[in-house]
Order: structure tokens, then C-alpha cells, then sequence
């Protein structure tokens, strides 16, 4: 009986991409306005979520976030999450209602329609080019000290093996908390991996459970390597608590 529900799978993932583009077209007007300077950067985030929300909920998904702490409007965030899915980026619009910078792969930016939003709105970084990876590292130090947010998914990347629990994290989410003093707010995402695989003929609509954890604070802590360690093995800590393998 498998086979007999591959059509429709196949008609659900490309409903998908129809969805990821669509609104950018028909919002591109708005977005080519409030992308043009940095200080319309609250509207930028208001479309992404807006756009988030159709590409979910269109997609037969139903998000529920439970809060363990209330994220503050103003205050500087370290948002990271295990990254499991191409929905990971929705579901980070939909959980944070407050604005943050996605510092992503710039490989995404070859996406048609996608990768103008994308390289707009985003600190793209090329994580094999260590100058890329450098002024990724600076952008991100600058957006911070005008007090907004940064995503980081700290695994860098998709793990390749759908058993496995969390890849090994990179280091850049914990050295710019540290630097700025800013909390780290672990984020688990539950569903996100079953429902909505790489591999094409895969997934199903229903709920999006995802968790935001209490902040690791960096207050007081020393830039040092044990400092990153620590917050590294509390953050994995706090993500993995809540993930069923």
C-alpha cells in the first residue's frame, strides 16, 4: 500500500516549494522597500514571519511552543537549535516573535526567489572559507551591538544519518555570546525531523512540537576555552533533554 501514497507525497513536497515562493513574489514590492536600509530591519522580520506561518500552516503543519522562559523584547539573544529539517527556519520565525539575524549557508542564496530573501536578510557565511567565516563572525559582532539577536544552528549543518543525535558543535555561537554577554536560549525542535526529512519522499503534516529551555547565562564568564566548553556541553545538554531518538 506504500506506493499508493507516493503521488500524493510527491504532490505535497512540491506544494511545499510553491509555498516557500509564492508569498516571496507576491510580497517582493514590500520586501525590495524594507530591504533596502538596515533600519527597517523590525519590518523585514515581520514578513518572515508572516511568510513563515503561510509556508506551516499551509503545509498541513501545526506549531506548539512550549515557553520554559519568556524572551524579553529588547534584550540581546543567542538563539540556537539541533538542526533537523529545511522547516528548522520557519519554525525559528514562528517560535520568536522578537527579531534576530539568521547567520546561515550561503549556499542557500542559489535558491530561485528563496535566495533574494535570503542574502538580504541573512549573514551568509561559506563555513569551508575561513574569511567567510570571518567577516560572518563580524557582521554578527555588529548586529549585536545594536542589540539584535543572532541564530546560530550550531551543528552547522543537516547531520547526514537521521539515527544519530546531535552533530558536533561549532564554537562561534559560544565565543559571541561570550564576547557580548548576551544568553544563549537553547531551543529543541521535536517533530521537525519526522515530519519534514531531506529525503523527498518522506514526511507528513501534523504537530511541530518545539521547546525553548531556560537561558544559559555567559554573565561574568572569561572568553576562554573553558568558558565555551561549558556553555557548549549546557546548551547540548538542554537541546538533547527534550529530543526522543
Amino acid at each position: 500500500m506504500k506506493w499508493i501514497k507516493i503521488p500524493f507525497i510527491i504532490l505535497w513536497r512540491l506544494w511545499f516549494y510553491i509555498l516557500v515562493i509564492l508569498p516571496i513574489i507576491i510580497m517582493m514590492p514590500a520586501l525590495l522597500v524594507t530591504t533596502a536600509r538596515e533600519k527597517y530591519y523590525k519590518y523585514v522580520y515581520a514578513i518572515a514571519r508572516l511568510w513563515a506561518k503561510i509556508v506551516l500552516y499551509g503545509m498541513g503543519f501545526i506549531p506548539k511552543v512550549t515557553y520554559k522562559t519568556q524572551l524579553e523584547k529588547g534584550r540581546s539573544y543567542m538563539l540556537t537549535a539541533n538542526h533537523t529539517s529545511m522547516i528548522d527556519i520557519m519554525m525559528m520565525f514562528y517560535v520568536s516573535k522578537h527579531p534576530f539575524v539568521f547567520i546561515g549557508k550561503k549556499e542557500l542564496a542559489r535558491f530561485p526567489v528563496f535566495g533574494f530573501f535570503y542574502k538580504r536578510s541573512c549573514i551568509l557565511v561559506d563555513r569551508k572559507n575561513a574569511k567567510s567565516r570571518h567577516q560572518a563572525f563580524k557582521e554578527a559582532e555588529r548586529r549585536l551591538s545594536q542589540g539584535t539577536s543572532i541564530c546560530i544552528f550550531p551543528e552547522g549543518g543537516v547531520p547526514d544519518d537521521v539515527s544519530i543525535k546531535l552533530d558536533r558543535f561549532k564554537k562561534g555561537a559560544f565565543r559571541l555570546a561570550l564576547e557580548h554577554q548576551i544568553p544563549i536560549v537553547p531551543i529543541s525542535f521535536l517533530d521537525n525531523k519526522t515530519k519534514f526529512r531531506y529525503q523527498f519522499l518522506t514526511g507528513r503534516p501534523g504537530k511541530l512540537r518545539a521547546i525553548v529551555h531556560p537561558l544559559v547565562e555567559t554573565e561574568g564568564m572569561p572568553l576562554d576555552t573553558a568558558s565555551k566548553k561549558t556553555l557548549e556541553d549546557k546548551t547540548r545538554a538542554a537541546i538533547e533533554s527534550s529530543l526522543i531518538w
